[in-house]
């Protein structure tokens, strides 16, 4: 039985420029601690059929520990949401409890917006 060969390169064949190299594995990005993340709090209607969402943006780190972040908001203010592309939502008007466990878990507050 023949052995499959992974293919390498990201599908470069060959190049003629004498000074390419392939580009490395992105190393994973670090997560701040608690009290260097500066985060941003709004409510947004925006395309969601007029329903409101609590948006907790300017996480810096890995999207591990944004879901990470995303749960534990979700369960603390009992409500649905998600977490992705650095954003966490969170359903409904949740701004004042998401700040007050922010501030009890040592996140900073920006300036409001």
């Amino acid at each position: 039985m023949s052995k499959k060969i992974k293919p390498t390169g990201n599908g470069y064949v060959f190049s003629t420029d004498p000074d390419f190299r392939l580009e490395e594995d992105a190393v994973p990005e670090t997560t701040k601690a608690a009290a260097d993340q500066l985060l941003k709090i709004r409510l947004d209607t925006k395309q969601r059929g007029g329903k409101a969402v609590t948006l907790v943006e300017g996480f810096s780190g890995t999207e591990d520990d944004l879901e990470e972040l995303g749960k534990k908001l979700k369960t603390f203010c009992g409500t649905g949401g998600s977490a992705k592309d650095g954003l966490v939502i969170i359903q409904g008007d949740q701004r004042d409890k998401v700040l007050g466990w922010l501030l009890k878990n040592n996140y900073k507050r920006s300036k409001k917006i």
